[in-house]
């Protein structure tokens, strides 16, 4: 059977109201995507990509594992195979991805930007990679005309402290009417553990900011400097991914003296790695709080476990897994500082590991104050978590230890621009829940009042969490 029969108007919606609470209030919302990893380079120049591989399977290591998994060379992932074949070998592990969110994401993918309703398998490949890669060359499906096709109002990209924005700088001249703005990325700056890396980096940003950094206090005078740039850029988040938190207690001294022993690539014991990484996340946040910036904090995964293919393709490949931390007790002693001191910002913290997810929303709630509704926010089911089981259980959780109708929604954390159906699928799944419990008579059936809590969820909270420049005439 070459017809997909399941991606029908009601796919995910299992009762009538579940479809009415979708197409009345969730459907035609526009979409916030305040975190992903798109390329401002490629909006810049509103690029046109030649094939369907080239815009769906490279740097998409979501489809790198499966593939890798279904025992794809990876010549035909990674490797040197032409586009054609790399998309063959995608066709070939479709089917195999039955029950995977992949499996869902492929063929919506294909629905909402191609109208391509076939399933893709080998049968069906040569004739969608044609249609699709012939519609790709095609004007109206430019990278900023895809983003138009969407709905999508703001992107928020994923940026280095030391990245120049200039391609930002081009699309705010170009006047484009979706808001690109970056985010504030600083990983480089914690990650003082691989001396090698982290002195690479320094010398990087001594280049940027055009002055040597031979101290601590000169490494924040840097990253304040960049991140005054950013914001004059329009950036209003920032972004930290970690293994954990960190709350340990440290002096100036001692953080000082780290620092100098990293940057003469000294070796640092465990203790000084985690005592830098207390005072430099402490710091920054502190920056965040005095702009009025929201920080975001993605929290739990163990990255590079594949040391082989990290020395052969290097990082972000499809080596990365779920990790195994505590955390309570460091994430409360780092936000109970920041609380302490009247310099906590908003914040979005997102779990990995499910075990951990009523950990993650019980801290959150601890530390929300007015004026601002859902100051600290549990966030969006994220990378191994973002699919439909994952989903429903952060929403369940949420709603158990804190307040739904102020969850800002969803994002898609995505490298793809062809990655926001699954803003589509969380509202889908959303309207199934809230139908569900209000026709089993756990909910009022008040479509008016669960609806207007729908747009929030989808849309408007979001609008009005983030201190966005220039968004009055968006709302």
């Amino acid at each position: 059977m070459s017809k997909n029969t399941f991606l029908t108007d009601d796919f995910l919606l299992y009762n009538e109201t579940a479809i009415k609470l979708y197409n009345q209030y969730a459907k035609n919302q526009p979409i916030i995507d305040y975190h992903c990893h798109l390329s401002p380079k490629d909006i810049a120049a509103d690029r046109q990509f030649e094939n369907l591989t080239q815009i769906w399977i490279e740097g998409d290591h979501y489809k790198w594992r499966a593939m890798r998994a279904n025992g794809v060379d990876e010549k035909y992932i990674t490797g040197n195979a032409t586009d054609f074949e790399k998309f063959q070998k995608w066709a070939e592990t479709v089917p195999k991805t039955l029950r995977n969110p992949l499996y869902h994401w492929t063929h919506l993918e294909l629905k909402n930007y191609f109208g391509i309703e076939k399933l893709l398998n080998p049968a069906t490949a040569e004739e969608i990679y044609i249609e699709a890669s012939a519609l790709l060359q095609k004007p109206d499906f430019s990278v900023k005309n895809l983003l138009r096709k969407m709905n999508v109002q703001m992107v928020g990209t994923t940026d280095d402290p030391t990245d120049d924005l200039k391609y930002h700088q081009e699309i705010q001249n170009q006047e484009f009417e979706i808001m690109v703005l970056p985010s504030f990325r600083p990983d480089k700056a914690v990650n003082i553990e691989n001396i090698l890396v982290f002195n690479n980096w320094i010398n990087h940003l001594e280049n940027v900011v055009k002055t040597k950094i031979k101290s601590y206090q000169e490494l924040l005078i840097a990253l304040k400097s960049r991140h005054d740039y950013f914001h004059k850029l329009g950036c209003r988040i920032s972004d930290h991914g970690l293994d954990t938190f960190y709350g340990e207690e440290y002096s100036l001294t001692e953080v000082n003296a780290i620092f100098e022993k990293a940057i003469q690539k000294g070796h640092l014991t465990t203790n000084e790695i985690q005592k830098y990484k207390s005072a430099i996340l402490f710091d920054l946040a502190v920056m965040d709080f005095e702009k009025g910036w929201t920080q975001q904090f993605h929290v739990g995964a163990i990255r590079n476990n594949n040391s082989k293919m990290m020395k052969a393709i290097g990082p972000d490949t499809g080596f990365d897994s779920i990790g195994d931390m505590n955390h309570a007790e460091s994430m409360s002693k780092f936000f109970d500082k920041l609380n302490y001191n009247n310099t906590l910002t908003k914040t979005i913290v997102y779990n990995l590991n499910p075990k951990d997810n009523e950990v993650f929303a019980a801290m959150a709630a601890n530390f929300n104050e007015g004026p601002i509704k859902g100051k600290v926010q549990y966030g969006a089911a994220w990378w191994f978590l973002d699919q439909k089981d994952g989903i429903e259980k952060q929403l369940n959780v949420l709603s158990n230890f804190g307040l739904l109708p102020n969850f800002i929604g969803m994002l898609t954390d995505s490298r793809s621009f062809l990655s926001f159906p699954r803003h589509d699928y969380f509202r889908r799944i959303l309207c199934n829940i809230m139908g569900d419990e209000i026709e089993k008579q756990q909910l009022p059936n008040d479509l008016g009042f669960i609806g207007n809590t729908i747009i929030d969820i989808c849309y408007k909270n979001s609008v009005h969490y983030f201190n966005f420049p220039c968004y009055v005439n968006k709302i």
